[in-house]
């Protein structure tokens, strides 16, 4: 295993037309308080964490909805026994780190492990992902949200009026967003995970180059392949990834204010200059800078040039 000691700094971008990328507990698009459309990190994390486990099924997907028999959501403790065939209580927390970071989800985001339960209060472990994700800002020009009346073929018998036998058929009502593009700004610190690795012991993964390659490939196409009624229209639309030298110490931007959108000749245009301006001045720091893009939809300006290859963002292939 090759171990990946290295910084990132990145964006990932999400276009959603007529379509919900990340709903709040009413079923709106989440906003903020200008009225700006936005994504939690959560959005992101789900699509990559589902797609990891789809295509990668023995790289150890932890923190994922699991029913037990009865159809019922796990518990941690019972997810824990699921997934390494022991109890919690009767493994010690260096067993217990360990477990943890046999899982790739765990290696890149962390972990709150605080299972509750008799004899097992102490087994507490908080580890700090290597991967940080910001929320998604809609940076498209426009907000408009829509709503739309749905019809379910059964009735309610809660909305059951005096004097009738039958309640009606049900409407409901489903709200989407006409047209984003969300930007969500990513950084990978390897050395995050470095104290918890160094306590649990030489059988304690760190992050390697494996993982960040099912990584990129998930930060490009997890959210296009993650699919269904309220995300149709919510596709991958760009990856910016800028790997730093492996003794750099420096700390770039956030990326959400350094891309501008406009749209040409029926294609979204992303803007990079003011980003092609900061990295040319961190140009010693910088080992390589890669961007995946849908060629047929997305052009690009000012992007930067030294150190940089394209690449389709389905493929992977590098675009010439």
């Amino acid at each position: 295993m090759n171990i990946f000691n290295k910084r990132v700094f990145g964006c990932v971008l999400v276009k959603s037309i007529n379509s919900n990328y990340n709903a709040d507990f009413s079923h709106q698009p989440r906003t903020l308080p200008d009225g700006v459309v936005y994504a939690t990190d959560k959005a992101l994390k789900y699509a990559i964490r589902n797609y990891l486990r789809d295509i990668y099924p023995n790289a150890g997907i932890f923190y994922f909805k699991t029913l037990k028999p009865d159809l019922n959501p796990m518990d941690l403790p019972d997810r824990y026994k699921d997934v390494f065939k022991t109890e919690v209580k009767d493994d010690s927390k260096v067993n217990i780190a360990q477990n943890l970071l046999s899982q790739l989800d765990i290696r890149l985001f962390g972990a709150t492990f605080a299972p509750k339960g008799e004899g097992i209060k102490d087994k507490n472990i908080s580890i700090h992902g290597s991967v940080q994700i910001n929320h998604g800002i809609n940076i498209w020009k426009e907000n408009n949200i829509y709503s739309e009346q749905i019809m379910s073929p059964f009735s309610n018998p809660n909305e059951k009026k005096d004097g009738e036998d039958q309640a009606a058929t049900t409407l409901g009502r489903q709200s989407k967003l006409q047209e984003g593009h969300y930007l969500h700004h990513f950084s990978v610190n390897p050395k995050n995970l470095s104290t918890i690795v160094n306590s649990a012991g030489h059988d304690a993964r760190s992050l390697s180059e494996e993982d960040i390659a099912k990584l990129k490939t998930a930060l490009r196409t997890s959210v296009t392949y993650y699919d269904s009624a309220a995300k149709a229209g919510t596709d991958n639309e760009m990856l910016v990834w800028v790997q730093l030298n492996e003794n750099s110490k420096r700390v770039l931007p956030n990326f959400a204010q350094l891309v501008k959108i406009d749209k040409k000749d029926n294609m979204v245009v992303y803007d990079l200059k003011e980003l092609t301006s900061i990295l040319s001045d961190n140009d010693n720091e910088i080992e390589a800078i890669e961007i995946y893009y849908l060629k047929e939809s997305v052009g690009l300006e000012n992007s930067p040039v030294n150190k940089t290859k394209k690449h389709d963002l389905n493929s992977g292939n590098e675009i010439n």
